[in-house]
């Protein structure tokens, strides 16, 4: 079999969403996302303590891949987490960690 045949559409996207969140940034923007929704983007600039520039690629990144979706509320942008990725990560990291653990205690 050819790896481009055995990665499908769902492989494809639940890797996006590893990779999106395999920066410190990122993982602590979903992170602060899952305790205060509906942050604007100004606000992560003082949290992270980065510019705002850098706060909207991480943002960016962290939307293409499907993991925080937008609102506009006057001329502010706020995210909040997406509701369906989430499960499937989930999912797999269950999946991945489990196979680990059964290896390991081989």
């Amino acid at each position: 079999m050819v790896y481009s045949e055995a990665v499908d559409q769902d492989t494809q996207a639940q890797a996006r969403m590893l990779r999106a969140l395999g920066h410190p940034i990122r993982l602590g923007i979903v992170d602060h996302l899952s305790r205060r929704p509906e942050t604007c983007a100004c606000d992560f600039t003082d949290f992270f303590e980065v510019s705002q520039p850098t706060i909207s690629e991480h943002l960016r990144t962290l939307r293409e891949a499907g993991i925080v979706v937008t609102r506009r509320r006057g001329n502010q942008i706020c995210y909040s987490l997406a509701n369906g990725p989430h499960s499937e990560l989930s999912d797999l990291l269950g999946h991945l960690l489990s196979t680990l653990g059964t290896r390991a205690a081989s």
